[in-house]
């Protein structure tokens, strides 16, 4: 028997519709690329996305198409997130931090259509352009005034683009399995491997983060988010905008501590999201200016774990709740995360220390084990880890254009994560898979080291490489990248780690660098680092 209720699709066209319709005075504040700030309404967006949407139609694109992004976090890039969809079109969110080999491939291997750039990144598509295959025309997010000279011959103008186009459109109804977005792995190892999302799987995820159990957005929110709209869909915020009515704070390109603390102290905005580094350098201009965070009552951060550190510092110096957000481009992206409960607040400060470090529970919609290598199912009793496993309506089930399935014979979804699940459901990460140490038969886990590391007032950043070893097979070396104008030695480093790590976890050797390596997403990348320090035990 089946139930009598109306069908109807979940679309993005909706979420746009539905913000018009009800949130249409929810401001949108963007700094430009231009330099000035830039305000104005969901109402508006709607309009200028109706807009676009009749000036891709007009470019000749139709259902199924790939349109390129390369984009900032503006005003501009949301209502393209609204106006390429819309239509059927796939909007492809490209990470400008990619090496230009990594982004010829991935435009070329989505057959993007028409590229949208900001101005910052004309030079570096004009480097490009020889080598992209299926481009029509490249759009300079800007107006006339902006316009830059280019060697580009197929460049238009974004505003004059869609100045006289009509703010009337039918949005079209369609299956809400069509794809919607995709973006692209960081590829750390050969290519990016694209995820391409649907209509259904993004609006589940929106309503999914968006939830009291997450970052509770609502009407009343005022969220600056710091991570870039070409990351995996800024983690589902722009959307929950248009969802819920939540005023957004957008960036632009400038994410240095003064830049983003200029819009904290005149936007007010409740909710912070962005990755450790982001959040390293408002710190830092905070401790510098002697700033707090007097609107701010969470920030959630991904990308990567942080530190105790940086919960301490954001909770015992600017009282904001320090929130993880875990999951990857192959779950829309985020799958769990670290809320704040009533429960949490009960606990000895320490203790909630403890909890917030671990990577949450997951969301509904979102099955989670671990298991060993041989694929038995491993207890939760948050003594035991293993290859964390996943499955769901927002994970992805191949990657885009390959005719193999990314799953298990079970279904599951192998993040290439090593974790423990507690007893209560909270996963913890132990290390990525290929980064855990294995260490006379026994694991190390990285990401703990450095935890523990970055604890040391004179350590900015830390990295922990397994290296080899001739007796033991591998041991754990640390990278540090110090504070500038601190002093630290190698011995006072290795005494601060003995009371917080299993003493045959301590590195073998402590290494002082100027920075270390990231991925387009601001994670560590240690594969370089591994190759070039791999014999350091053993010369």
């Amino acid at each position: 028997m089946l139930g009598n209720m109306q069908e109807g699709q979940l679309l993005i066209s909706g979420l746009i519709e539905h913000a018009e319709t009800y949130h249409a005075e929810t401001e949108i504040v963007s700094r430009t690329v231009e330099g000035p700030i830039h305000k104005y309404t969901l109402k508006d967006a709607a309009n200028r996305s109706r807009q676009l949407a009749n000036a891709l139609e007009k470019l000749g694109l139709q259902k199924g198409d790939v349109v390129g992004t390369l984009a900032w976090n503006t005003f501009r890039h949301f209502e393209l997130y609204f106006g390429v969809s819309g239509i059927g079109c796939v909007v492809n969110t490209v990470n400008p931090r990619l090496f230009p080999e990594q982004l010829t491939y991935i435009i070329n291997h989505a057959q993007n259509k028409y590229l949208f750039i900001d101005l910052s990144f004309v030079e570096l598509v004009e480097s490009l352009s020889d080598e992209l295959e299926s481009l029509k025309g490249i759009i300079i997010l800007t107006d006339k005034e902006h316009m830059p000279e280019t060697k580009l011959s197929n460049a238009l103008c974004y505003e004059e683009l869609i100045a006289e186009e009509p703010e009337e459109y039918d949005w079209p109804t369609f299956d809400e399995h069509t794809a919607s977005s995709l973006c692209y792995t960081s590829g750390t190892t050969g290519n990016p491997k694209g995820v391409l999302y649907s209509h259904r799987s993004t609006v589940l995820h929106t309503w999914i983060v968006s939830s009291g159990n997450v970052a509770k957005v609502s009407s009343s929110s005022v969220i600056l988010p710091v991570v870039p709209m070409f990351h995996v869909n800024a983690w589902g915020i722009p959307y929950a905008s248009a969802m819920f009515g939540a005023k957004l704070v957008l960036p632009g390109p400038l994410m240095d501590g003064a830049s983003i603390f200029e819009l904290i102290d005149k936007e007010k905005p409740d909710l912070l999201m962005g990755v450790p580094t982001v959040w390293l350098g408002l710190l830092q201009y905070l401790n510098e200016t002697n700033q707090t965070l007097d609107s701010v009552t969470t920030a959630l951060v991904g990308g990567s774990a942080a530190p105790r550190a940086m919960i301490q510092e954001f909770e015992e110096k600017h009282d904001v709740f320090l929130m993880h957000g875990w999951g990857m481009t192959e779950m829309s992206p985020l799958g769990t995360s670290t809320s704040r409960t009533d429960a949490m607040d009960d606990l000895p400060l320490e203790e909630r220390y403890d909890m917030q470090q671990k990577q949450g529970k997951a969301f509904f919609g979102v099955d989670m084990t671990i298991a060993d290598d041989d694929g038995n199912e491993l207890a939760k009793d948050g003594e035991a880890f293993g290859r964390l496993l996943v499955r769901g309506p927002t994970i992805v089930e191949r990657y885009f254009k390959s005719n193999e399935s990314a799953l298990d014979d079970n279904g599951w979804f192998d993040t290439g994560d090593v974790a423990k699940i507690h007893p209560d459901g909270s996963m913890e990460i132990v290390d990525r898979s290929k980064d855990v140490i294995k260490s006379g038969g026994e694991w190390i886990s990285s990401i703990d080291l450095e935890n523990a590391a970055v604890g040391h007032p004179s350590v900015a950043e830390a990295c922990v490489i397994g290296v080899l070893h001739k007796k033991w097979d591998e041991r754990p070396l640390l990278l540090v990248v110090k504070v500038e104008g601190q002093d630290l030695s190698k011995e006072e480093m290795l005494t601060f780690l003995e009371d917080k790590v299993a003493k045959w976890w301590l590195p073998d050797d402590v290494i002082f660098v100027t920075e270390l390596p990231h991925t387009a997403t601001g994670k560590l990348l240690k594969t370089n680092l591994r190759e070039e320090y791999k014999e350091h035990l053993v010369k």
